[in-house]
């Protein structure tokens, strides 16, 4: 296996990358407007990106393994693109793989921080649906102790949305 393969497919990674931290920009986009059809329909692109990212990831695991076991180095379970940049005999194929890695390395960290982002969109919008369900429910108030309460026999009040009784 030779590193111009690998770059290659690292190459593929960033790419793939890139087109899922758009689809993050407009996740934000989509969960500010609060459309749930448009975001359905990003979370199946999301999906499809991902299973795609992780084929690819597998390539290069492999890639990496191959390259080591045919340069006859002895091969473990974890070897990383650091360790073939390290491993490579030529500069041009140590400064290829190191740029594309460094890129690979800094929308990887862009797309965790937008992916941050809509996490905490997501929740605070959770939490006002939580809020607005809480003040549409019924409260039984009592402030004072009733005669139920004092003997022990106190029912536990039911709560619903639907009121039957009006």
């Amino acid at each position: 296996m030779s590193v111009e393969a690998i770059r290659s497919t690292l190459t593929m990674l960033e790419r793939m990358h890139k087109s899922l931290l758009e689809l993050a920009y407009k996740k934000t986009e989509i969960i500010k407007a609060g459309d749930i059809q448009a975001l359905d329909q990003l979370l199946k692109d999301e999906q499809a990106h991902v299973a795609a990212i992780d084929k690819l990831e597998q390539q290069r695991q492999k890639q990496v393994t191959d390259y080591f076991e045919a340069k006859g180095l002895a091969s473990t379970d974890n070897r990383t693109v650091a360790d073939v940049i390290e491993a490579a005999e030529q500069q041009a194929d140590k400064e290829a793989l190191s740029a594309v890695r460094d890129r690979l390395l800094l929308i990887i960290n862009n797309l965790r921080q937008q992916n941050d982002l809509n996490q905490k969109l997501v929740f605070q919008s959770l939490q006002i649906v939580n809020l607005t369900l809480d003040s549409l429910r019924p409260r039984t108030e009592q402030i004072n102790y009733s005669s139920n309460e004092v003997r022990g026999t106190n029912t536990v009040v039911k709560k619903s949305y639907f009121d039957s009784q009006a």
